[in-house]
This record gives structure tokens, C-alpha cells and sequence, in this order.
């Protein structure tokens, strides 16, 4: 099958907004044998969404519109899908009792410009909105499908996974050719790098595919077997995971989509630990990360952003001498950061963060992006250093990373990366 992506809004196309719906469906629509042939982005316009889906329709599958659904002036979607499939618009009570609940839930008096999105299109099954008013619809004409939903990131992602894709699959399954993926998630490795250890990709793969997605987070790869036989595929998978694994597996911090401070908590809880976090350079960012967990409350202890000397001495216990010897960006300074809020805090181990993140800040001997992250436990206190790039943000991020890795390592009982 093949998709056609449309997103609707000017709001795209002069940048204000970034389309990371289409990155998200094109994404959803790979993993269930979809290929997406085209992603295109047209202003609020009748004539030019009319036209993108003339072209669509005759060279794709399955039609997926985000945006335009609003109550609004502006908003012109629902209209133009009307005139495009000469249909008329129909009072859905389901829809419109929907969002009568969702204003009574949120303390709010439901206007009749709210109550006129219950109106969809005669031709149109409705794709419950759980979070917004505007409900999603799917048109099936002349041997195509055609997915209408919000713009909003989060009202259209849940219809994605409970409707869009679980109907879409029953199609994809009607060809007879089965895809099966795995992912696996690195850190800590460059790409080129990953690509070396893994060596000969013909050998190691026999027939499958492998992607290498790097972030500034690491390089996810993703495995894909094709076959019409399911436990051939498990199968396949299973036996390159584990050549993979033999390879680089220190550097495999998840399998699936699990985020790192998903499996840092994770391995906390399990050995039931507890973890305080000291922060300077990066302002909170790692707190952050694992607080996002749900239930992180019990693995995390506390957190303390001691972004001044003065608080890395009274807080954390941090020595003047070592501060005044060694400076603030140092190996020793993180270790005595690390061993301060552990010993603080009660926590069975502690993670400390000090560096120069940019574009000021550097010394001849200190440049920007040097990071020291030190580690706390029973056992051992100890400190590494890291070197990044020049981008403020993207060392922040580089820098959380590598403190949740540290973390996972030690956990593990992975030393070192030879």
C-alpha cells in the first residue's frame, strides 16, 4: 500500500509551526508495511487542498490530512472535504456528546461554535477525538482511503494508535506479505563507529535490512525481515538481535522505544535503589528526564541544581581548596559533587554534572563543550570527562545523556567500552 501525507496549515509552510505530525504518521505508517510516497504541506486554501488531493488520490492508497478542523474562520478543511466528495454535513450525536463532556469536565460552558464541530460529512465514519473537540474521519471512495484528523499533536497521535493504524494493518495484512522490525537503541557510540563493530552487514543480516537512525541522542537501529511466514520472521530477528547484541550489545541500552531514563528507572526500581542528582551546567535537565517517569518517586531521592560555586561548598560540601586548585570544570570537582549529594541526600548513589556548555564561558585549557560527570556508590567514586560540541542546547542534551548511561553502566557492571 501506499500513503500520501497532507498537512494543512499556513502556520507551516512560513515555519512558525515544525510538521512533526507527518514525521510521527510516516513513521506509524513504516511500521506496518506502508510506504509513504509524498508529504506535502498546503496553506488554508479550497483550491489548493483540492488540488494536492486530486494528485493524491491517483497516485497512493491511503490519504492521511492533518489540520483545519478548528472552529474557526481559518479553518477550512471539513468545508473543502465536503465540496471535494460533494457530500453535506450531519449532526452526530455521539460526537456532539463528546464534547459537551469534555467542556463539563473542564469547568467550561460549551459555545455553539464548539457544538457546530459535531457536524461531519454524511460520507464520513467518525474517529473519536479523546482529547479535543474536533473528531477525526475516515472516507472510503473508488478503492481509496482517505484519514482526516486534527493538527494538534496530541488529539491526533491517539487516533492514530487506536483507529488509523489497527485499521489500516487489517489492509496491509490482506496482501499477504508480512514485516516484522526490531529496534534496538545505542548510546554512547558513534554512527560510523557502530557501523565498524558490527562488520560484514550481508553476513550478519542473510536477506534482512538494517537502518542506522542516529540523534544527538545515539543511533537506533532498526531491523526488518520481510516474509509471509511469522515465525520464520520472529525468528530471523531473534537470531540477528542476538549477533547484534555479541557485537555491541554494551552500548544496547534498550529493545523497543524504551527512552534511556525509562531504563535507567527501571533498573533502579528493580535493584531498588535510590538516586540524587547534582547539577550545575545542565540546570536540572537530568531531573527532568527522570522525573517524567511516572512513579519515579521511588528511585529518585532529590535533585540539586548547584550552579555556583557558593553552592557546590554549602550544599554539596564541595572542598575551596579543590574549587580554587582544579576550578569548577574538573574531574575533581565532580567527584566531591557526586559524594556530596549522595552523602546528602541518603541516596544509595549519586550522579553529578560540571562543564562548560557555551559559547562563552571556555578557557584556553577549558573549551566549551568540556563535561566531567562523576558517580557515587557504596563502592566506588569516580568522575569521566566528556568532550561535545558547540551548541549550548545540544550539550545539555548530549551531557543527560551520557549522565543516564553512566548510570546504566554502573548498574550493569559495564566498565568500560572495549
Amino acid at each position: 500500500m501506499k500513503a500520501y501525507l497532507i498537512s494543512i496549515g499556513e502556520e507551516l509552510l512560513i515555519g512558525q509551526t515544525i510538521n512533526t505530525n507527518a514525521a510521527y504518521i510516516g513513521s506509524r505508517l513504516s511500521d506496518i508495511n506502508i510506504d509513504v510516497i509524498k508529504i506535502s504541506m498546503v496553506k488554508d486554501d479550497e483550491t489548493d487542498i483540492i488540488a494536492e488531493l486530486d494528485l493524491a488520490a491517483k497516485t497512493a492508497d491511503v490519504i492521511l490530512i492533518t489540520g483545519g478542523l478548528g472552529p474557526t474562520h481559518d479553518d477550512i478543511t471539513k468545508k473543502t472535504i465536503i465540496k471535494y466528495f460533494n457530500t453535506e454535513l450531519t449532526e452526530n450525536t455521539e460526537v456532539l456528546e463528546n464534547i459537551r463532556s469534555l467542556f463539563e469536565r473542564r469547568g467550561r460552558h460549551v459555545t455553539p461554535l464548539n457544538e457546530q464541530q459535531a457536524l461531519v460529512p454524511k460520507i464520513a465514519e467518525v474517529i473519536t477525538n479523546d482529547y479535543g473537540t474536533a473528531p477525526g474521519m475516515w472516507i472510503e471512495k473508488d478503492n481509496k482511503v482517505f484519514v482526516i484528523m486534527p493538527g494538534v499533536p496530541y488529539e491526533m497521535k491517539p487516533m492514530m494508535t487506536n483507529f488509523v493504524v489497527p485499521r489500516l494493518m487489517e489492509s496491509a495484512a490482506e496482501e499477504g506479505l508480512l514485516i516484522k522490525r526490531l529496534i534496538l537503541q545505542t548510546t554512547g557510540i558513534p554512527e560510523s563507529t557502530l557501523y565498524e563493530r558490527l562488520g560484514d552487514l550481508n553476513e550478519l543480516l542473510e536477506g534482512a535490512e538494517l537502518a542506522f537512525l542516529p540523534s544527538v541522542f545515539g543511533v537506533k537501529l532498526r531491523v526488518t525481515v520481510k516474509t509471509n511466514d511469522e515465525e520464520l520472521a520472529k525468528n530471523k530477528l531473534v537470531e540477528i538481535e542476538q549477533k547484534i547484541r555479541g557485537k555491541i550489545g554494551r552500548y544496547i541500552y534498550s529493545r523497543g522505544e524504551e527512552k534511556l531514563e525509562e531504563t535507567v528507572g527501571r533498573l533502579l526500581k528493580e535493584r531498588d535503589l535510590k538516586l540524587a542528582i547534582a547539577e550545575s551546567c545542565t540546570g536540572g535537565h537530568v531531573c527532568n528526564l527522570i522525573t517524567n517517569i511516572s512513579g519515579s518517586s521511588i528511585f529518585f531521592e532529590r535533585g540539586i541544581i548547584s550552579y555556583s560555586n557558593a553552592a557546590k561548598v554549602e550544599v554539596l560540601k564541595v572542598d575551596e581548596d579543590t574549587l580554587t586548585e582544579f576550578g569548577a570544570v574538573s574531574q575533581e570537582v565532580a567527584m566531591q559533587m557526586a559524594e556530596g549529594v549522595k552523602s546528602t541526600s541518603g541516596a544509595d548513589l549519586g550522579i553529578s554534572i560540571t562543564g562548560i556548555l557555551g559559547p562563552t564561558g571556555a578557557t584556553t585549557d577549558k573549551p566549551v563543550g568540556l563535561v566531567y560527570i562523576g558517580y557515587c556508590d557504596d563502592k566506588v567514586c569516580t568522575a569521566k570527562k566528556f568532550m561535545f560540541g558547540n551548541d549550548r542546547i545540544i550539550n545539555k542534551q548530549r551531557t543527560a545523556q551520557a549522565a543516564l548511561d553512566m548510570i546504566r553502566r554502573n548498574l550493569l557492571g559495564i566498565t568500560s567500552d572495549d
